[in-house]
């Protein structure tokens, strides 16, 4: 079932992988790229999705490379996303890292019921926050580029405590033998394993 709560969804793949050994975009789910699973979790909730990469992925969506050439980690994904949303007259713009294949199908509705003006929202199960799959008002670009600008400044959740923000929790999932959570990111060989059991079980979604 859609529920395009947002406008603009931005898929963020600019990691550099090290503990998978290649690009996670490209690493093979059920038969799948990583990639190709969180698009179809994102797709039915935006009107748009762009993907947030280094290099092109041959994906029919828009492609946005980082506006900073340091590689600052996944603000600077955050800030192309910000950007682009920006450049489309969005007050918002929802991110989601690309090792996510299982986000919740209602993960922009309830985030953008819970937005307000200048405020951003940010996805947490289990009580433990997930600061990149957020969403994320538009005006806060100029501030992101001038926090990047320090070296030092590089850690997601440092940046959003200079904003006002509220967190949204989201359950577990039944899964084969236990519970998963929907923000369950496969960063190594093990993850991928476990992911590829619950895709195998099935009935997840």
């Amino acid at each position: 079932m859609s529920t395009q709560s947002v406008d603009l969804a931005v898929i963020l793949a600019g990691g550099l992988s090290r503990r998978m050994g290649q690009d996670k975009a490209t690493v093979s789910l059920a038969g799948k790229p990583l990639v190709g699973h969180v698009i179809d979790r994102l797709l039915p909730q935006a009107r748009m999705l762009a993907i947030n990469a280094p290099a092109p992925l041959d994906l029919p969506y828009r492609m946005l490379p980082d506006t900073r050439s340091d590689r600052p980690g996944p603000l600077a994904g955050i800030l192309a996303a910000m950007r682009e949303s920006t450049r489309l007259g969005l007050p918002h713009v929802l991110t989601g890292p690309v090792d996510t294949p299982f986000l919740p199908a209602d993960l922009s509705e309830r985030l953008a019921a819970k937005a307000a003006p200048g405020c951003i929202a940010v996805a947490s199960s289990a009580g433990r926050s997930h600061p990149v799959v957020a969403l994320w008002p538009s005006a806060l670009a100029e501030d992101l580029e001038l926090w990047l600008a320090d070296p030092q400044n590089r850690k997601v959740t440092a940046f959003q405590a200079r904003h006002p923000s509220i967190v949204v929790e989201f359950p577990l999932r039944d899964g084969p033998a236990r519970p998963f959570d929907p923000f369950f990111n496969v960063n190594n060989a093990d993850d991928l394993a476990r992911a590829e059991q619950i895709v195998e079980a099935g009935g997840w979604d």
